[in-house]
C-alpha cells in the first residue's frame, strides 16, 4: 500500500467526485489548488457542465479516460457506493477527504488491491510535502 505522498507523486488525473461550484465550499478550494499545482482535476458532479474550467461529468463511469486517483468530497454515507465506482473504473487510489470514512469502501478497497485513504485532506499532504504535480496527464505519458 502506498503512503499519501506516493499516491499523489503517481498520480497525474485526478478525479474528483463531490466537486463543487461554489467557490466558498472545501470541495472547490481543495480541487482547485490541486489543479493550481500541476494536476489533471476531472470534476465530478451531476448539476455542473463545467468547474475549474474543465468539463464536469455526471458520474465516474461518465469518464472516457483512465484517472490515477479518485479523491472523494461526499458525506461518508455515499462514500463506500462511491468506492464501488471507483473500482468498477479501474481506479489505482481512493481517496476520501477529511472527515470522511467508509469501513466498508475500505475493505473493498483492500479486497481489491486498490490503494485507499480516507479522513486525509490532499491539499494538507501536497503541502506538507511539498509535492507538485506532473507536466502532463496520464493519458499523455508514454
Amino acid at each position: 500500500m502506498r503512503s499519501a505522498a506516493q499516491i499523489l507523486r503517481e498520480s497525474a488525473t485526478i478525479a474528483v467526485v463531490g466537486a463543487s461550484r461554489d467557490r466558498g465550499k472545501t470541495a472547490h478550494a481543495v480541487p482547485l489548488q490541486i489543479q493550481r499545482h500541476g494536476w489533471r482535476i476531472v470534476p465530478v458532479n451531476p448539476f455542473a457542465d463545467r468547474i475549474f474550467g474543465e468539463r464536469a461529468y455526471r458520474t465516474l463511469a461518465d469518464i472516457p479516460f483512465p484517472v490515477d486517483l479518485v479523491n472523494v468530497f461526499r458525506p461518508s454515507a455515499d462514500a463506500t457506493q462511491v468506492v464501488k465506482d471507483a473500482l468498477a473504473i479501474g481506479a489505482p487510489a481512493i481517496w476520501l477527504q477529511q472527515d470522511i470514512y467508509s469501513p466498508e469502501g475500505r475493505a473493498l478497497a483492500a479486497e481489491a488491491g486498490v490503494d485507499f485513504l480516507e479522513n486525509t485532506c490532499i491539499a494538507v499532504v501536497r503541502a506538507v510535502h511539498a509535492i507538485t504535480g506532473p507536466d502532463t496527464p496520464a493519458a499523455d505519458r508514454g
